[in-house]
């Protein structure tokens, strides 16, 4: 008979956020099944306490201490559950790796995921913001996730149209915020390569690689993994969380303006406008690289705000304010965090 889960106190999360804040949680508690996360539901103490789900802790910054209870879900578990001529249903636990699920997918000769290699974070947390990356979103392969209320106990199934998806968006950030904690995800893979190469440096990389014509999934993503470690900063080597500012959006009659005052400015089409590089913006800001004692923008990727040891959570949240103010004033466009700030 497996054991209860354990409920402890004041413990540090220094070990569960890659900016390596080392802030408390006055309660804490792991997960491995959906039995055990009704078991720790059920305690008075986390029924009265605000409740923060944990998986890879790669999209947070710690502000403070967190005077609650903090959930960290491991649930595992990897498995084809169906398959047909075309395509496999593919079931992750939310406690799983999501670069360990497309390496999974990979090794089982599937295809969909690859251009979202080496995004950080556990299944789990992928269908809170639809992560994206290099042209794919996880929208276009989801096929339906389990999640338990947190208020019954229940486990409910959700589609896709049901997850209200959107650009790092879901119906978990919006009505359904801290309702429900994910515990599985489906996703619906193609049996046949699809390479998707037309975005960013993809195929520039596939070719410096010495690969022509039609790549394999496989050589996919180790192109996109090759550009991501060339441009991101390890967390494991220095504190972030990524991308921390989402990329804006703008009216097609606003990009033409900025266009008109500065001939570079990227875009990309979007329904009802034009998506703008954040990290363009930022760069001609002139933050790129700067330093601010133990945190600053990484002298790489304009879009990533590092800890280099040391910080605290606020002074990081000053920096991103002031980058958003300096955006703002310069451009006229409003930036918004893609990491939650607690």
């Amino acid at each position: 008979m497996a054991s209860a889960p354990v409920l402890e106190h004041h413990v540090s999360l220094r070990p569960y956020n890659t900016f390596g804040l080392d802030v408390k949680a006055r309660l804490f508690a792991r997960f491995t099944s959906v039995e055990e996360l009704r078991t720790l539901l059920a305690l008075p103490e986390v029924q009265a306490a605000t409740k923060l789900v944990l998986g890879g802790g790669s999209n947070l910054l710690f502000t403070q201490d967190f005077d609650g209870v903090v959930l960290k879900n491991e649930i595992r578990g990897l498995d084809i559950i169906s398959q047909d001529e075309d395509t496999a249903l593919v079931r992750a636990g939310a406690g799983e790796s999501w670069h360990g699920l497309v390496q999974y997918t990979l090794d089982q000769e599937l295809s969909g995921i690859e251009n979202l290699s080496l995004i950080p974070g556990t299944v789990g947390a992928a269908p809170l913001q639809n992560i994206g990356a290099y042209g794919s979103e996880l929208k276009d392969t989801f096929e339906q996730l389990e999640a338990l209320e947190i208020s019954t106990g229940q486990v409910r199934t959700f589609s896709a149209s049901e997850c209200g998806f959107g650009y790092r968006e879901s119906v978990f950030k919006g009505p359904l915020k801290n309702q429900y904690i994910v515990t599985g995800v489906v996703l619906r893979l193609h049996r046949q390569a699809r390479p998707n190469v037309s975005y960013g440096a993809i195929k520039t990389t596939l070719e410096d690689m010495g690969i022509g014509g039609e790549p394999t999934p496989r050589q996919v993503s180790e192109a996109v993994m090759h550009i991501r470690r060339s441009k991101l900063p390890d967390p494991t080597q220095i504190g972030n969380a990524g991308s921390f500012f989402k990329n804006p959006e703008i009216s097609q009659l606003k990009y033409d303006e900025l266009k008109a005052h500065y001939p570079e400015l990227p875009g990309y089409p979007v329904p009802g406008g034009v998506k703008v590089p954040a990290a363009w913006l930022i760069e001609q800001c002139g933050w790129k690289g700067q330093r601010r004692g133990a945190h600053g923008v990484h002298d790489k990727q304009a879009l990533v705000l590092v800890n280099h040891g040391g910080a605290q959570g606020q002074d990081i949240r000053e920096l991103a304010h002031d980058i958003i103010a300096s955006v703002r004033e310069k451009f006229g466009i409003e930036l918004h965090p893609e990491v939650n700030i607690f």
